[in-house]
This record gives C-alpha cells, structure tokens and sequence, in this order.
C-alpha cells in the first residue's frame, strides 16, 4: 500500500487510508467530518451511559439505551436533528455542502472560534496540535465505542451495564 499523499501535513496523520479517500475528496471536508462524528461520538457514548443511571425528570426510565429514542418520541429527536441543522448552517455561514464549505481558503476544519474557558490562549502551535491530535484520537475512539455499545444491546438484548 502507497502512502496517501494527501493526508501530509495534517494532524494525526497515520498514512492510513486503504480506500483512498484523500485522492477522490477535498482533504478539509474529509477531516471536519471526522471532528465532527469524533465530537458527536464523544457526547453519545456519555450519553448512552449516563441514560441508564440517570432519567431527566418527567421522561420514563428505559434500561435498554436503544430504546431510550422510543421513551422521548419523534418531536424530541426531530428537534436534536433540526438544531444540528441550524448549528451547522451557523458555523459554516451558509455554506453546508461539500462544494462551498471551505470556500475560505483561511478557514480550518473543525475550528468553531468557540473557546469560551480560553484553554487555547497562550498555547503555543504544538500544543495546539497536540490537544488536536487527542480530539481526535479520543474521537476516533468514541466512534467505535458507540458502535460497539449499540451493538452489544442489538445483539444481546439486555443493558449495557
């Protein structure tokens, strides 16, 4: 396997992309939309834990996280897609398709100008980069985690814990 020549220069680079991915799509695009699962990931799987010790008041307790959906209804999990929608057409200022989103060749992928606490000021590049690079290696593993917990309750029909 060759080395993927598109993926120099980005943080976390691995040379790992067996079905080359980096030579068909715009770089940018492929690394936001892995920020972005890594960081919807990370809130799944505290929330698919959390959900079987803790029930928001009003809700009915579920034991089983895939069933928890069912538990809120239509309108609730409707409302979470439609508010991702409206944050993702905030953050990208219209721009949401894959042709548009980097139009400015300054913006950088997963980069939301959201430091509230100011964890970044003051840090030097390679300590950004390297808070960047646990983002997404904790993302990455956050993605198989959450596929492996919904598994293991598709498949063996009892709770996680």
């Amino acid at each position: 396997m060759t080395y993927p020549q598109n993926l120099k220069g980005y943080v976390g680079d691995v040379g790992f992309d067996p079905l080359g991915f980096s030579e068909y799509f715009d770089m940018k695009w492929l690394r936001e939309a892995e920020i972005k699962h890594g960081r919807a990931s990370m809130l799944a799987t505290v929330g698919f834990v959390m959900q079987e010790f803790w029930t928001i008041p009003g809700l009915t307790p579920v034991a089983d996280s895939n069933l928890a959906p069912t538990a809120v209804g239509a309108s609730a999990m409707f409302q979470i897609i439609v508010w991702g929608g409206v944050l993702e057409f905030w953050t990208n200022k219209g721009n949401v398709t894959m042709e548009t989103m980097f139009e400015d060749p300054d913006r950088v992928p997963g980069d939301l100008g959201f430091d509230p606490m100011g964890l970044a000021v003051g840090k030097s590049t390679e300590e950004k980069e390297l808070m960047q690079y646990k983002e997404l290696k904790n993302g990455r593993l956050a993605m198989l985690a959450i596929g492996g917990m919904i598994h293991h309750n598709w498949i063996t029909g009892d709770a996680l814990f």
